[in-house]
Order: C-alpha cells, then sequence, then structure tokens
C-alpha cells in the first residue's frame, strides 16, 4: 500500500484538505468536493521546462521523448458522482478517488500503483512501479494548472492555460 502522497514525495506538514479526507462528516465530504472542483476544466499545455531530461529518467527512449516533448496537449479534469475524478490526456484517462489506492499503466507501457490526494490546495500524486517512484503536484493559481513532475531527482515543470 502507498503512503499519502507530499509534496514532491517528501513530508508536508498536515493540512486542512487532508484531515476532511479522513473524516466522515458529510459536510466534509462537500468541502473536499468543492476544493476539488478548482481542478475541473480543459486544460492546454503553455510552458514546459525541464521535460525531455524528466521523460529520460522515466525510462522513455529518444524517439518518444521528442515526439511527446514537441506536443502541446490538452487535459480534461472532471469531478463526479461520488467524489470520483477523471484526468484525460490525449493518451490516457484515468478515474480515481482521494487517497485511495488505483493502478494505472503510463503511455510508456508501465503499470503503475498511484494514491492521489489533496493537500493543501494542490493535487497530490505518488506513482510507483518496479523500484522506482514518482510524485506529480499539480496546482491551480489563478487560470493556470501547475503541474510538477519528479522523478529519480529529475524535476520538470508543465504549466497549462484553462479553456473552458
Amino acid at each position: 500500500m502507498l503512503e499519502k502522497a507530499t509534496h514532491l514525495c517528501t513530508p508536508a506538514p498536515v493540512a486542512p484538505e487532508s484531515f476532511l479526507l479522513r473524516t466522515h462528516h458529510p459536510r466534509d465530504h462537500i468541502a473536499t468536493r468543492n476544493m476539488a472542483e478548482k481542478f475541473a476544466g480543459t486544460w492546454k499545455l503553455a510552458e514546459s521546462e525541464n521535460f525531455d531530461d524528466y521523460l529520460k529518467a522515466m525510462g522513455v527512449g529518444f524517439a518518444a521523448r521528442q515526439v511527446v516533448s514537441r506536443a502541446k496537449p490538452t487535459i480534461v479534469i472532471s469531478v463526479g458522482a461520488g467524489g470520483a475524478m477523471t484526468i484525460k490526456t490525449p493518451r490516457n484517462e484515468v478515474t480515481f478517488k482521494l487517497g485511495e489506492e488505483f493502478e494505472e499503466t503510463t503511455p510508456n507501457d508501465k503499470k503503475t500503483k498511484n494514491v492521489i490526494s489533496l493537500d493543501n490546495g494542490k493535487l497530490l500524486q505518488k506513482q510507483k512501479w518496479d523500484d522506482k517512484e514518482a510524485c506529480i503536484e499539480r496546482e491551480v493559481v489563478g487560470h493556470k494548472l501547475i503541474t510538477k513532475l519528479k522523478t529519480g531527482g529529475v524535476e520538470a515543470v508543465r504549466t497549462f492555460v484553462k479553456e473552458a
């Protein structure tokens, strides 16, 4: 079982949102859903920093890295009934509940175990496969979705702008 993801896999102080995920009061689940709703929408890649090095650290081959690095993908994030969230990219789609482990096969065919949590207004994803780990932090700042990706000591930042 994966432990809860924290700021790029380093311990962070317990946030009020984290507390909400552990309670069972209906009002708390509504508050958590409202916090998750700010991620909902269609996001178009506007800027990418150090992404090729991140992909290399993830074990993605040269040709695939060239294609992926040049793409300007759109991500669609939605919050459904029962609190399930979906993140859809051109090459992948995952549906999950906050704090619950799920399996994902990445576009480069890695079978991973994941936990996504909401902490201090950020979606934090901890992803493990074999003996490796990646961490993805998503934060909405104004009309931008800032995504920080980290694995093997390499960090990339991708900035998306909200379309809808």
